[in-house]
């Protein structure tokens, strides 16, 4: 497990404490609190070695927690129902707080049981009994299995679905401000990153592959009893190279298929069921070099409906292409840009007319250390009039810290 660099007083004192650790007395009052000096009430504490107790032969930890600040600058506009959009807003922001555990439990060091829970805050409409809180949920929990087939592994569990994780490793390294294109709420919002079923992933030198089952509905959303969810990604490493957070010290060339069918999906209470067919697909290439990076992908998202009565309100098409340049003396220095079109099929029942959503995002970062990057950027927002989210246009400016060990 990686070391965490402490600041330097509380380096100095451990230090201290360390060299002095076989002549130091420690005393403990009634309440459990530590002392280093006696007094009335205080009881010398004989035994001060600390031990922790697993069965698995190996345990990891790590953490990851995106602080961040931002203002918005809404533009004026309503919805159907009246609720008002155009004021301005500021705040400060936990917009993801992880925390890992490995367990290696089997004779392959390979394989090993991962849970990571993951702190959010609740934005439920107003009158929500939880509204606002910070709560604590898993998102992933899984057991993976080492070479289970030739190159093969596969996580059994709340596991990564196959495409969220290729893509914020290899192609766009910024979702501490903003999720990739099949996750995005202004984008196509056609899923997440985890869910309730089995992943197996195939590596080698030239290709990569993902195939999965899932319920399909999330891992923070319900299983409606219905069908599964079949998805896919299938990775080109054209020049034999494979990335995975290694963009600025390799070259590499990746070209991806990627997609879901997902049957029975839980829809919205307009359609004929309820329910509709979620299929979607979509093709993606990434080229990096130590200085500098550029990624495209092409999405689009079928209408499954039985009948011409109703349009999929995850029915559309779009694109997203992003870019990157880093310079300093170890390419800690960043320059950054991202622009999505997601063009939905849907407004209302029966109705097909193509509005475009927009999003502009451009930014500078900098890597303190390995610990600590920091993130200052825009986020323009950009949506058709009369398209279904044109009510959030504006354009929001945001700082964010990235803490990871």
């Amino acid at each position: 497990m990686k070391k965490i660099v402490l600041s330097t007083l509380a380096a100095l004192t451990l230090g201290s404490a360390a060299l002095n650790a076989n002549s130091m007395k420690f005393y403990q009052d009634e309440n459990g609190q530590v002392f280093t000096s006696a007094a009335e009430g205080r009881t010398l504490i004989k035994d001060k070695s600390t031990s922790v107790f697993s069965k698995a032969d190996k345990l990891k930890f790590s953490g990851l927690t995106y602080i961040g600040y931002t203002f918005n600058d809404v533009e004026d506009g309503t919805t159907s129902t009246g609720a008002n959009f155009n004021d301005d807003s500021s705040q400060f922001e936990i917009r993801r707080a992880y925390f890992q555990l490995k367990a290696y439990l089997l004779d392959d060091p390979k394989s090993y049981y991962r849970v990571t829970f993951d702190v959010h805050q609740d934005n439920k409409a107003l009158g929500n009994a939880t509204d606002g809180d910070m709560l604590l949920r898993i998102k992933y929990a899984y057991l993976y299995l080492n070479n289970v087939l030739p190159f093969t592994g596969v996580e059994v569990g709340i596991a990564h679905r196959p495409w969220h994780d290729y893509e914020e490793h290899n192609a766009w390294y910024y979702r501490n401000i903003s999720k990739v294109l099949v996750e995005q709420k202004n984008g196509a919002d056609l899923s997440n990153s985890a869910d309730f079923g089995f992943n197996f992933k195939t590596r080698t030198q030239y290709f990569d592959s993902e195939f999965g089952l899932f319920n399909g509905e999330g891992y923070h959303a319900v299983q409606l009893e219905k069908g599964m969810s079949f998805e896919w990604r299938t990775t080109a490493h054209l020049l034999g190279v494979r990335g995975k957070d290694k963009q600025t010290t390799k070259t590499y060339w990746d070209a991806s298929f990627f997609g879901q069918y997902n049957k029975d999906h839980k829809s919205n209470a307009t359609a004929p069921t309820g329910f509709d067919d979620l299929v979607f697909g979509g093709v993606h290439t990434v080229f990096n070099m130590p200085s500098f990076l550029v990624s495209a992908q092409y999405v689009t998202s079928q209408d499954t409906a039985d009948n011409n009565t109703y349009v999929s309100v995850q029915a559309g098409s779009g694109y997203s292409v992003n870019g990157e340049y880093r310079f300093g003396e170890e390419k800690e220095f960043r320059v950054l840009g991202r622009y999505d079109r997601w063009t939905r099929d849907y407004i209302s029942t029966d109705i097909r007319d193509g509005k475009y959503q927009d999003t502009y995002i451009a930014g500078f970062a900098w890597d303190q250390n390995r610990n600590v990057e920091w993130v200052a950027n825009i986020d323009i927002t950009n949506n058709e009039d009369g398209s279904n989210r044109e009510q959030f246009n504006g354009t929001a400016y945001m700082v964010t810290a990235e803490v990871k060990f």
